[in-house]
């Protein structure tokens, strides 16, 4: 019988819901028959449904990594609820009786076995086909929507430089409806990227206006920062674009501060990728923004051959919610056979087609450990990484620590991180919540010294500041929620 982690059978699940209802297949006994071929690459079950007939469900594990999933049932969801109850009855060890694989499934084998035969023959042979040149129009076409981009870097440009000129606080109730109409104007320039940076730029100065609070005065003008050197920035990466003669992706990550969209082929042909990469996730967060209405799941990933620290991220608009499927914590050793990466800097974002889960080996934590940076040593990488503007405002690292003090200042709590070199570093939420004396107190004796916490560092007022999200020990990973 095949060994199926269910972590996979989770990654594989549209949705929750998809999840919860396949359970209910299984614990209610809906399968009438289980079966399984010798070779054990195909598995395939009889299960009562709504309708008439029973419902047929398959799994062709040709490609152990990639399981092709079929059922009768009209469901739209890809696998559907019985086509994930059957993976969860492998993993359970449920008792399958021997069959044949059915003739149709040994054709579609098949064909695809000489679809790869081919194009791996055109590849050692060097036959394949290659590109087409861009057509004059696509040329056409490609230069009018940049040329289209520049005038709306223009608008950026005037309406920032006006911002600057008046000052963000003297903006009253007819203007803030103006500069809304301005981040409407900006979706027929092609640059949704700026258009939703100009809509966070609104939605502070609102806010600063109900309650005068300078938090949100400061975040409004990191907003028109990021505009200005957006504008100039792509201003001459565009113009650059517009003088080459051929339409060939570079890895420039104005390309997406723009509001471009990366496809997976396209980063994996620039040679973004890694293979067989092994990574563990260290910590799991889902953030909304209420300026571009979007949900996204941020998993930080470390990969434990390299040290390498990057993240997923998956994008729920709210319009949308009903139809992605909301990312999940992650507590296996994750395999993936081609890891793609997005252009940027220090922590990355990463992405792939398939991936293996597998039980994580205990040693696996004290290799990650290794990788720890002192407070000094991060401190300047952050200091580094967080000079240019348009990066994320945080650098998520590994900090190694020797202890964790909790003081009192003039009525306020403060969490202080201290090395081995006696360096102290603040422990500080980004954002408006505050760390409790409760995160202190829960955390076991053992987390309190001598290990190691994954943080993301972020500078406010010239400090740079610590948000804690996990702690590393000898023999696990402590996640940290507030």
């Amino acid at each position: 019988m095949k060994k199926l982690d269910k972590e996979k059978i989770l990654a594989l699940a549209p949705n929750s819901s998809a999840v919860a209802n396949a359970k209910k297949i299984c614990s209610s006994g809906s399968f009438v028959k289980l079966a399984h071929s010798s070779d054990d690459t195909f598995y395939m079950g009889e299960c009562k449904g709504s309708g008439k007939s029973n419902y047929i469900v398959s799994a062709d594990f040709i490609d152990d990594e990639n399981p092709v999933m079929r059922c009768t049932c009209p469901s739209r969801q890809f696998p559907c609820k019985h086509g994930l109850a059957l993976l969860f009855e492998i993993a359970d060890g449920k008792t399958f009786e021997e069959c044949e694989i059915p003739e149709d499934i040994l054709a579609k084998r098949e064909k695809k076995e000489k679809t790869k035969a081919k194009k791996e023959k055109e590849s050692a042979e060097g036959t394949v086909k290659e590109k087409k040149a861009p057509s004059k129009v696509s040329k056409a076409a490609r230069t009018k929507k940049i040329n289209k981009q520049i005038e709306g870097l223009d608008l950026i440009k005037n309406i920032s430089t006006q911002l600057l000129k008046l000052g963000l606080s003297t903006i009253g109730t007819v203007s803030l409806k103006e500069y809304k109409d301005v981040v409407k104007q900006l979706g027929d320039y092609y640059l949704p990227g700026p258009q939703i940076l100009f809509q966070k730029l609104i939605l502070e100065i609102q806010e600063y206006k109900e309650d005068q609070d300078t938090v949100h005065y400061q975040q409004a003008l990191e907003c028109l920062k990021r505009l200005r050197a957006i504008e100039k920035k792509g201003r001459e990466y565009l113009k650059e674009e517009l003088e080459k003669e051929n339409l060939e992706m570079s890895d420039n990550t104005l390309y997406e501060d723009l509001g471009g969209v990366w496809k997976l082929e396209q980063l994996n042909d620039l040679g973004l990728k890694k293979e067989n990469a092994k990574l563990i996730q260290l910590a799991f967060e889902v953030t909304y923004d209420e300026a571009s209405k979007i949900y996204t799941d941020y998993g930080y990933w470390i990969d434990i051959e390299s040290g390498e620290i990057s993240y997923t991220a998956n994008y729920r608009p709210l319009s949308a919610l009903k139809y992605i499927k909301q990312d999940d914590s992650n507590f296996s050793l994750v395999t993936v056979p081609t890891l793609t990466y997005y252009p940027g800097g220090l922590n990355k974002r990463i992405r792939w087609a398939s991936a293996n889960f597998e039980e994580k080996d205990k040693t696996s934590f004290k290799k990650i450990k290794t990788y720890a940076k002192n407070i000094e040593e991060a401190t300047k990488i952050a200091k580094n990484e967080l000079k240019n503007i348009l990066t994320d405002n945080h650098v998520a690292l590994l900090l190694e620590f020797e202890k964790i003090m909790f003081v009192e200042e003039e009525g306020s709590k403060k969490y202080i991180l201290v090395d081995k070199n006696q360096k102290m570093i603040e422990l500080r939420n980004n954002g408006s919540k505050e760390l409790t004396k409760v995160f202190y107190e829960l955390l076991p004796n053992e987390c309190l010294e001598n290990q190691v916490m994954f943080v993301k560092l972020f500078q406010k007022d010239r400090t740079i500041y610590a948000e804690a999200h996990s702690i590393i020990t000898d023999d696990k990973i402590v996640r940290l929620g507030f």
